[in-house]
């Protein structure tokens, strides 16, 4: 079922939560492990990220050193697939820019409408390890708003190859990230909303959100998406505070901000315990408030912590 039905149809706000693919040499047994915590909840899908591969140098036997490209979490469509068949739920794999030729999208896309898998998030991705700005794989997509496109394409039935005539069409449900405290390398806020707006027009669905702390954020960039002529379902990425490292480290990695009262409060902790009993809370206390606002669905970043969002999930509903 699209992501879009499962919001029609619901009468209150929905669950779903995200996950890693295993790193390389792992069973699919650890998704297992990860999820059955969680599916007590009914979640409405489960998302699957994807990581770009990393370039690393092997050293050889005449002491030179050869470059080799390395994807440590590999797997994202057969985790998707898999979990479809275990559980008997939707999943929603995460389709980047990064690492990946427009051909071996494609190729990937078709994989995944052969699954009978309806839905994916669209992203960029990020920068490689070694980079500083964002490249392309040669033959690859530069913006998200490219690879939307193309997706777009096969829905209706247009293909690479010009010879391909009358070409099956797929029928994904497309998401795109939204980001309430702007993407990083947008200059300002307007302009990210109306690079936004131009990935609805394109044919997006729905926006998932970047994950926040502060409810305030999301409140107001859905009222700045409604007057930029943004009426998608926005849903909000949500993800706990486990650690005082975590402080500096979300703020870093993902730009974005952690509230005066949340950071005090960790910093007053003595242990990671003491850490995830803040974080629980302060998480419990945003879930409630955006089911009150009317948040369609609480998208939970479980990210290694399951049992935190179990204990948050099960407070809620």
């Amino acid at each position: 079922m699209k992501i879009t039905e499962h919001i029609k149809k619901a009468n209150k706000t929905l669950v779903s939560f995200e996950i890693l693919p295993p790193l390389k040499g792992k069973s699919i047994g650890s998704i297992y492990d990860h999820l059955d915590t969680l599916m007590e909840f009914k979640p409405s899908w489960i998302n699957v990220t994807y990581h770009r591969s990393e370039t690393a140098y092997k050293k050889k036997a005449d002491g030179n050193f050869e470059k080799i490209e390395i994807r440590k979490r590999p797997g994202t469509v057969g985790i998707c697939a898999a979990i479809m068949n275990h559980y008997k739920i939707d999943a929603v794999p995460h389709i980047i820019c990064g690492g990946f030729a427009m051909r071996e999208t494609e190729d990937a896309l078709i994989d995944l409408n052969f699954l009978d898998i309806d839905n994916v998030l669209i992203i960029r991705g990020d920068a490689a390890r070694n980079e500083s700005f964002f490249d392309p794989e040669p033959g690859g997509h530069v913006y998200a708003i490219d690879l939307l496109k193309q997706v777009a394409n096969l829905n209706h039935g247009i293909y690479l190859d010009d010879d391909i005539r009358n070409g099956g069409k797929t029928n994904f449900c497309i998401g795109v990230a939204g980001y309430p405290e702007k993407h990083f390398e947008a200059p300002n806020k307007d302009i990210d909303l109306k690079r936004l707006k131009e990935k609805v027009n394109a044919g997006a669905e729905y926006i998932m959100t970047q994950m926040f702390f502060d409810n305030q954020k999301y409140f107001d960039f859905v009222d700045a998406c409604r007057k930029h002529g943004i009426t998608v379902p926005i849903i909000p990425g949500l993800k706990p505070i486990s650690s005082k490292k975590q402080l500096s480290l979300l703020p870093r990695i993902f730009h974005v901000d952690i509230p005066n009262d949340l950071s005090e409060a960790i910093l007053k902790c003595k242990t990671d315990e003491d850490c995830e009993k803040v974080g629980t809370e302060w998480l419990i206390a945003q879930s409630r408030e955006l089911i009150k606002f009317g948040a369609p669905v609480l998208h939970y970043y479980t990210l290694g912590k399951p049992s935190i969002i179990k204990n948050v999930v099960k407070d809620i509903l």
